[in-house]
């Protein structure tokens, strides 16, 4: 039998980078890009390589155009972190697993680096393949932490608990990261709010921008924030606020409540984080179109509201014109 699992790109829509910082967000999955394993029984444990994992180029510049776009380690690393941490979770609440091997073969539609949760959804895809095949239940709210310690402890990658959690919960979540919440219950307050209840979306992307990690991204602001910065730690709780203010502001069909909260969101990152001339060039051309916009994640696309299809047309033309590539979330 073969298993198939799958995980989603994850599209920050308020709170962004508050998350990692004891703050507040809303997320969306975005079902139009995903990450799947396919996972079955065999003699030997087995990883299959995929093309960002092979070490053969047809020269220089075909190595250079692959490291820009999928860095240097490809998904195999992602993986392999994935299944030890697993089998440590199940050691750990004393879960013995049955003694069989599989093969595992991963793929991603997700545009790698900008800001889209492309290495979260393959360690979510993963775990949930190894608990389908060993029988194991990770319970939901826990599955967001194991997947954090992949890349924080295994890989050595700064992030936060929101992509995960918005991959296990999936359609939309509100995330409250309090500290005290965070150390009584060793996870964050996870609410589902209705995905219908949302106001006109779109995304857009440069695959141009996916150079950097966004574990390099918030290096410098997590060394600020650990120094007490007053400025940093200010800044960072007004945009959790924003997620507070957004969450009243869906429930209660307040669009253009949410609009402004859109836009004040990325205003105040600009106030901590350095903006590159590309991303911020998506986020004029798209507010000149008429639409609110803000990252998704650490940068590479945005995320907003339009009213119409007259100002969709208008955000595809425009920002096609900066190589840029507009979608309408698929949220459910």
């Amino acid at each position: 039998m073969i298993i198939e699992s799958r995980a989603y790109a994850r599209a920050g829509l308020l709170g962004n980078p508050s998350d990692g910082y004891f703050g507040k967000t809303i997320s969306i999955i975005v079902k139009n890009f995903g990450a799947r394993i396919s996972l079955y029984q065999s003699p030997e444990l087995h990883i299959e390589p995929q093309e960002q994992d092979l070490t053969t180029y047809r020269n220089v510049y075909h190595l250079r155009e692959s490291v820009s776009l999928t860095g240097y380690s490809g998904g195999i690393p992602l993986i392999k972190a994935s299944i030890k941490k697993f089998v440590e979770y199940c050691e750990s609440n004393n879960i013995r697993l049955s003694n069989k091997n599989f093969t595992v073969r991963y793929g991603s539609s997700i545009p790698r680096q900008v800001g889209l949760a492309g290495s979260s959804a393959i360690i979510i895809a993963t775990l949930r393949a190894l608990m389908q095949f060993y029988g194991v239940k990770i319970p939901l709210e826990v599955l967001p932490n194991v997947a954090l310690s992949v890349e924080v402890d295994e890989l050595g990658i700064h992030a936060g608990l929101q992509d995960r959690v918005a991959q296990s919960y999936e359609g939309c979540v509100y995330m409250n990261f309090d500290k005290a919440i965070m150390e009584e219950k060793k996870h964050g307050l996870y609410e589902r709010l209705d995905p219908t209840l949302l106001p006109k979306l779109y995304i857009a992307y440069k695959t141009s921008l996916g150079k950097m990690s966004s574990g390099k991204v918030f290096n410098d602001l997590r060394s600020r924030f650990d120094k007490g910065d007053p400025h940093v730690v200010g800044t960072l709780s007004k945009i959790a606020g924003l997620a507070e203010e957004g969450r009243d502001a869906i429930i209660q069909n307040d669009h253009a409540r949410l609009f402004h909260l859109i836009n004040q969101n990325f205003d105040y990152r600009c106030q901590i984080m350095n903006i590159s001339e590309s991303n911020m060039e998506l986020i004029q051309t798209a507010r000149n179109c008429g639409a609110s916009a803000s990252f998704t994640g650490s940068g590479g696309s945005i995320i907003g509201m339009y009213t119409d299809d007259e100002m969709l047309n208008k955000l595809v033309v425009k920002l096609k014109d900066i190589n840029a590539r507009v979608i309408k979330p698929y949220i459910v």
